[in-house]
C-alpha cells in the first residue's frame, strides 16, 4: 500500500550541517510562502460558494424586500406632497428626500414610474442626468484611451460604455502586444553583441535546466507508480489517482507538489533534501518563485471577481475567514433596515405624523438630514 502522509519540504540544520547557506535559506522561505498562497487560495475556492448560496437565498431577498418597501414610501411622500397643510420648507425636504431615494431606486430597477417622480420632485430628468453622466465617463475614457469611441451605443447606459471603454482597450493592448512582437522579432535580425549572444545563451541554458529539473523529478514518479502494471484493483486506483496529481503537476510545472509527492511516496529522505546541490537548488528557487507569482495572482484574480461578483469595492481589504461574519452582519442590517422601513411606512400614512417627523428632521444637524432610516 502507498503511504500518503502529507509531508512538509524544508532544509534542516544538521551536525554536518550547522549553518544554512543563502540558498538554502531562500529555499526554506519560498516553500513556506507558496504554503500560505495555497492556504489562502483553497480558503477562498472552498467559502465562496458557501457564501454566494447564502447570499442567494437570504440577503438577496431581503434586499429586493426592502427595495420594495422603500418604493412604496417613495410613493407614498409622492402622494403626501400633493395634499394640503404642508408648508413650503417641509415640501422642499419631502422634493429633496424624494429626489434621493428614487435617483437611487430608479438606477438599480430601471422603473420608468420611479424615473416620473423624481422628475417631478428634483426639477430635473432623470434620464437627461443619466446620459450626461454617461457623457463625462466617456469624454474621461477617451482621454484615457486617445480614441474617439463613438456614439453608435445607448448613452444613458453606463454598462455599454464600460463595454465600449473595454473593447477598445482590449485592442490597443493586442496592437501593442502585436507592435511588440514585430519590434523583438527586427531586434532579433540585427547582428547581436557577443554581451546579448552570451546573455540569450544562459538564458537558455537556466530555462533548460529548469525544464530538466521538472522532467526528472516527473520521470521518477512516473517510473515508480506504473498503474497499469499493478495487479490490485484498489492499488491501481489509487496508483491512477496519483499519477493523475503528478500529470497535473508536471503540466504547471508544479515543483513543490513533485517534491512533495516524493516525499510522501518516500522516493526521497530528509537526508536528500538537506543535500539538494547549491546549482540545483538555484534552478529549484527560480521555479518556486514562479510558482509564488502565480498563486499570487491566481489569489488577487480570485478576489478580485468576487468583489465584482457581489459589488464589493476593489479597495475593501476581504479575507476567506471573514465574509461570512460579515455577510451575516450584512443580513442582520438589512432585516432592522426592513423593520425600521415599514416602522416609516406607517408614519407616512397620516400627515400629521409626516409633519412631525419633518420637524424632527430640521433639528438635527444638516449632514443627518439625509441619514432618514430608509
Amino acid at each position: 500500500m502507498l503511504n500518503m502522509q502529507t509531508k512538509t519540504i524544508s532544509i534542516v540544520i544538521g551536525q554536518d550541517q550547522p549553518h544554512l547557506s543563502k540558498e538554502q535559506k531562500a529555499f526554506n522561505t519560498l516553500i513556506k510562502q507558496i504554503d500560505a498562497k495555497r492556504v489562502r487560495l483553497t480558503a477562498w475556492q472552498e467559502i465562496i460558494p458557501t457564501y454566494q448560496r447564502k447570499y442567494a437565498r437570504e440577503l438577496a431577498p431581503l434586499v429586493k424586500t426592502s427595495q420594495d418597501i422603500e418604493i412604496e414610501l417613495v410613493h407614498c411622500l409622492d402622494r403626501t406632497s400633493d395634499q394640503k397643510g404642508l408648508t413650503s420648507t417641509e415640501r422642499r425636504m419631502i422634493d429633496d428626500l424624494i429626489s434621493e431615494l428614487t435617483g437611487r431606486l430608479a438606477a438599480e430597477r430601471d422603473d420608468a414610474d420611479l424615473k416620473i417622480i423624481y422628475n417631478k420632485h428634483s426639477g430635473s430628468d432623470f434620464d437627461a442626468k443619466e446620459t450626461a453622466a454617461v457623457e463625462g465617463m466617456k469624454s474621461m475614457f477617451e482621454d484615457v484611451l486617445g480614441v474617439d469611441l463613438g456614439d453608435d451605443f445607448d448613452m444613458s447606459s453606463p454598462e455599454e460604455l464600460l463595454k465600449r471603454a473595454q473593447a477598445h482597450l482590449h485592442e490597443q493592448q493586442t496592437q501593442h502586444q502585436a507592435d511588440r512582437q514585430a519590434q523583438e522579432e527586427r531586434r532579433a535580425k540585427r547582428k547581436k553583441t557577443a554581451k546579448q549572444i552570451a546573455k540569450e545563451s544562459q538564458q537558455l541554458a537556466e530555462e533548460q535546466q529548469t525544464s530538466q529539473s521538472i522532467r526528472e523529478l516527473y520521470r521518477k514518479l512516473a517510473s515508480a507508480l506504473h498503474p497499469d502494471r499493478e495487479p490490485d484493483p484498489q492499488e491501481r486506483d489509487r496508483k491512477t489517482i496519483l499519477m493523475q496529481r503528478i500529470n497535473q503537476a508536471y503540466d504547471n510545472k508544479n515543483l513543490l507538489l513533485l517534491l512533495e509527492l516524493q516525499l510522501e511516496l518516500e522516493h526521497i529522505d530528509q537526508a536528500t533534501i538537506n543535500n539538494i546541490t547549491a546549482s540545483r537548488l538555484k534552478h529549484y528557487n527560480k521555479i518556486l518563485k514562479e510558482q509564488l507569482n502565480e498563486l499570487e495572482h491566481e489569489i488577487f484574480h480570485t478576489e478580485d471577481m468576487f468583489k465584482t461578483q457581489f459589488g464589493i469595492s476593489p479597495f475593501t481589504q476581504m479575507s476567506p475567514s471573514t465574509i461570512m461574519r460579515n455577510l451575516a452582519t450584512d443580513i442582520v442590517d438589512v432585516q432592522h433596515t426592513i423593520r425600521e422601513l415599514k416602522d416609516d411606512l406607517l408614519v407616512f400614512q397620516d400627515i400629521k405624523k409626516v409633519k412631525a417627523w419633518l420637524k424632527d428632521m430640521r433639528r438635527r444637524p444638516k449632514k443627518d438630514y439625509f441619514d432618514c432610516p430608509f
